[in-house]
């Protein structure tokens, strides 16, 4: 007798167990207490609000297994640029002491309420190259379509968030690293699809880091009164409001 009852095929089986070992290993990580200073360049303020208070995202909106695959390739592309940039005679530290068990460099502000975690730190470079140290070194990953704006417009014009955690950083790391919000950061941006690299200077904008400051003490001020912060938009179909993780949340409560 012919069975018509479709079975998932083994690729989709192992699949499926992979995908349920991420998310319980994102399940078993500890949920952030602090706001995380890589994240302030959000144009919603109310949504950044939500994640510093760990408020429970929409049903559903969680990260799958497919996302949590993409984040952890981003992590290893990562590595292989260290790799690269040192082999290029790059001087860059990654880890206090330069050893894989070292402290990432970092900084903690407003009682450890306010964090960042920097890639990396540009300590010395080929003459030829002219890059000044210590510089801030800051490095992502990007399909193909979004690498090619980061290269035709820069980071600041394509990826403004991007371009405000390197504020904060070279902002908030020069007590602990003298001379880093002099030197331009070096961000490095690599194409997932076909391996290119795109190197840009970026100079500290401190106003940009004035600004996300301000922004920081807002939210933990407003989130310590107990006050909504406003929406980006006021209407529900804007494009930050479709793809936030707490709209429901958001929308529910007074504007």
């Amino acid at each position: 007798m012919l069975d018509f009852n479709p079975r998932p095929s083994m690729a989709e089986r192992i699949n499926a167990l992979v995908d349920a070992a991420l998310i319980a290993e994102r399940e078993a990580t500890p949920p952030r207490t602090y706001l995380g200073a890589s994240r302030l360049g959000h144009a919603c303020e109310r949504a950044l609000q939500f994640e510093f208070a760990g408020a429970p995202k929409d049903e559903g909106a969680d990260f799958g297994g497919q996302t949590l695959r993409i984040f952890e390739i981003g992590h290893q592309l990562e590595d292989l640029a260290i790799r690269w940039l040192r082999a290029a005679g790059i001087d860059l530290y990654t880890r206090k002491g330069n050893r894989p068990d070292g402290e990432q460099f970092g900084f903690s502000v407003a009682g450890g309420r306010i964090r960042g975690h920097v890639d990396g730190i540009v300590a010395g470079a080929p003459a030829a190259l002219g890059l000044r140290t210590p510089a801030l070194w800051e490095c992502k990953t990007m399909n193909a379509k979004n690498w090619r704006a980061c290269v035709k417009d820069g980071v600041a014009v394509s990826k403004p968030v991007y371009a405000a955690q390197i504020a904060i950083y070279q902002a908030y790391m020069e007590p602990s690293v003298p001379g880093i919000s002099s030197a331009p950061a070096l961000f490095t941006a690599i194409n997932k699809d076909t391996a290119e690299l795109h190197h840009e200077q970026v100079a500290f904008d401190a106003d940009l880091a004035q600004r996300m400051s301000d922004r920081a003490v807002r939210i933990l001020q407003a989130t310590d009164a107990g006050e909504l912060l406003p929406r980006i938009a006021a209407n529900r179909d804007f494009f930050e409001c479709r793809f936030c993780a707490h709209a429901e949340r958001c929308w529910g409560l007074a504007a």
